[in-house]
C-alpha cells in the first residue's frame, strides 16, 4: 500500500496510543487511514464494529444498511440512540460515527445487497466486515467476498453463544463448513430466540481487532480457526478449519462461478438486519 497520507498534529495526537506502539507506529497509523472496510448491517455486530473502526481512524468505512430504527434494538445496537427510532439505520450510523472521529470518511450504501450490486459495492473495499443476521446475505457476501478476491470477517450471535472467523480467498471459506444454506425455520434467528444484549459487543469487537490486524498485516488472524464463544459460561475454543477440496465455492471442482438469487434459494423473505 502506498503511503500518501501525512498525519496533521491533531492526528497524531488523537491516535497517539497507536503511535507509541511498537507494532503500530506512524506508519501503521497511515495504513489505517488510507484503508477501506465494508462493514454489512449496522445492526448489533456492525455497531461495535464501525465505532471501534472508527476510533482507530481506518479511513474509508462503508455501511451496508437499509433497516429503521426500532426500540427493540437499542437493547444491543450501540450505534443508535433513543431519538433515533423510526430512523434510516444507515443515517443514525452516519452521525453517530462522525461525531466519533469526524476524520472518517463513511459512505452509505442504503439498500440490500443482491446478486445484482454486491459485485459493484464490494470490489469498492480492501476487506468486508459481516454483520448480517440472516442465511440469504451471509452466503451472497461469502460468495461476493471470494469472486473478489476480498478478506472477509465473519461473526454471529444467538443467546449467549457467538462465532468468529476470517475468511481469506483461497484458504477456504463458509461453505468449505456449512456448503448451503440450512432449511427455512431450522435455525431460529436473534428475532426468534433472542441474544444476549453485550454479546455482540464481545464478538464485534472481535471483527474489529481482526480487521486491525489484518490492515496491518500483524499477528495471527482467525483465518483457520472457527472461535467458538459460550458466554454463559465465558468459555472460548478455538476449533481448526481447512479448505474443503469439494466445497462448492472454493474447492478443486468448484460449481458455483456467480452469485446466487439467495431469497429464493433458502426459500426465505428478504430480512433487513
Amino acid at each position: 500500500m502506498t503511503q500518501t497520507v501525512t498525519l496533521t498534529p491533531q492526528q497524531v495526537k488523537r491516535y497517539s496510543r497507536h503511535i507509541i506502539m511498537q507494532q503500530i507506529g506512524s506508519r501503521g497509523q497511515r495504513q489505517l487511514l488510507e484503508a477501506k472496510v465494508l462493514i454489512i448491517g449496522a445492526g448489533g455486530l456492525g455497531s461495535p464494529v464501525a465505532v471501534y473502526l472508527a476510533l482507530a481512524g481506518v479511513g474509508t468505512i462503508g455501511i451496508v444498511d437499509f433497516d429503521v430504527v426500532d426500540t427493540s434494538n437499542l437493547q444491543r445496537q450501540i450505534l443508535h440512540h433513543d431519538n433515533d427510532v423510526g430512523r434510516p439505520k444507515a443515517q443514525s450510523a452516519y452521525e453517530t460515527l462522525k461525531s466519533y472521529n469526524p476524520d472518517v470518511n463513511v459512505v452509505l450504501h442504503e439498500f440490500p445487497l443482491t446478486s445484482q450490486n454486491a459485485m459493484d459495492v464490494i470490489p469498492q473495499y480492501d476487506i468486508v466486515v459481516n454483520g448480517a443476521d440472516n442465511f440469504p446475505a451471509r452466503y451472497l457476501i461469502n460468495d461476493a467476498c471470494y469472486l473478489n478476491d476480498k478478506p472477509l470477517v465473519d461473526g454471529s450471535i444467538l443467546i449467549f453463544d457467538g462465532q468468529a472467523s476470517v475468511y481469506i480467498p483461497g484458504k477456504g471459506c463458509y461453505r468449505c463448513l456449512f456448503p448451503s444454506p440450512p432449511p427455512p425455520g431450522e435455525v431460529p434467528s436473534c428475532a426468534e430466540a433472542g441474544v444476549l444484549g453485550a454479546l455482540p459487543g464481545l464478538v464485534g469487537t472481535i471483527q474489529a481487532v481482526e480487521t486491525v490486524k489484518l490492515i496491518l498485516g500483524l499477528g495471527e488472524s482467525l483465518a483457520g480457526r472457527l472461535l467458538l464463544i459460550d458466554a454463559l459460561n465465558m468459555e472460548f475454543r478455538p476449533v481448526k478449519i481447512r479448505r474443503n477440496p469439494a466445497c462448492p465455492l472454493c474447492g478443486d471442482n468448484p460449481t458455483i462461478r456467480a452469485l446466487i438469487d439467495y431469497e429464493a434459494f433458502c426459500g426465505l423473505p428478504r430480512v433487513a438486519h
